[in-house]
């Protein structure tokens, strides 16, 4: 075997030149996906359901690049195709799809309506689903041997472990759903030279954490975390663009918990 005299680690955890996706880019996870993948040198387009907010974001974004505004209410089939629509009028390939919209639903057993199992389930596994197999034949055209397309799902470490501090039944099985559902795809694509991970995010900076980080939440949430602390904007972006580079063109079908030790020290 021959052993390289060297790497460009610059080039090597490069996306420059790539075309990306990030659903839900607006806010929170998703903006630290657009925000790395934007500063590695990808062209980035951004969903939200609220037109203002995704138009806003990317107006702040594109002081780091290339970044386009898609809006779209993804928890509909006819949303996702007509974002979908949307995208191939702009774009005949596609090298990155972040699938990383997602709602959260809390209420007690005894409680918890079927209204908030359907609209998690709808926007957190479904859309992904449907929308990865849309864009197929532009994930396709972009992949190669050395360079695969890339599809990357946002899970959760409560598709991991089960929550013991809240009751969100239908959010928990969806991403246990996704990371499944990942590992899945990621099988069947392989072929077609596509890979599909999923990360599963602890806690960071969300709407969906915004409560339990208020005041002394935030303290009592980083007690629980083995790194002691809440996750940061670059934990996001490092993980996505590894995954996303040369560097991670050989990773598929992986679940990668970005959450401080807190599932991997669980039990």
């Amino acid at each position: 075997m021959a052993y390289p005299a060297g790497m460009d680690v610059t080039r090597l955890f490069s996306v420059e030149g790539k075309t990306a996706i990030v659903t839900g880019g607006s806010r929170g996870i998703g903006y630290m996906m657009a925000t790395g993948l934007l500063s590695g040198g990808a062209k980035v387009y951004i969903t939200a359901r609220k037109a203002a907010a995704c138009d806003e974001a990317a107006q702040r974004l594109s002081s780091l690049g290339d970044c386009v505004s898609l809006p779209a209410d993804l928890s509909t089939i006819e949303g996702v195709r007509s974002f979908a629509d949307a995208f191939e009028s702009h774009e005949d390939r596609l090298h990155i799809l972040c699938n990383n919209a997602g709602a959260n639903w809390v209420a007690p057993l005894g409680e918890f309506p079927e209204s908030g199992f359907d609209k998690v389930i709808d926007i957190n596994l479904k859309s992904p689903f449907f929308l990865t197999q849309l864009l197929l034949p532009l994930l396709r055209s972009a992949a190669s041997t050395g360079d695969p397309a890339r599809v990357i799902m946002t899970g959760s470490i409560n598709g991991i472990a089960v929550p013991t501090w809240v009751d969100n039944f239908s959010y928990s099985a969806s991403k246990a759903g996704v990371h499944m559902m990942a590992r899945h795809l990621g099988q069947r694509l392989a072929k077609d030279h596509i890979t599909v991970n999923s990360i599963a995010p602890g806690p960071f900076e969300s709407q969906m954490m915004a409560g339990a980080l208020e005041g002394e939440g935030k303290a009592m949430v980083e007690s629980t975390v083995p790194l002691g602390r809440i996750g940061s904007p670059e934990d996001i972006a490092g993980t996505v663009l590894w995954l996303s580079s040369r560097a991670g063109a050989y990773i598929d079908g992986a679940v990668i918990p970005v959450d401080g030790g807190v599932t991997g020290f669980a039990g």
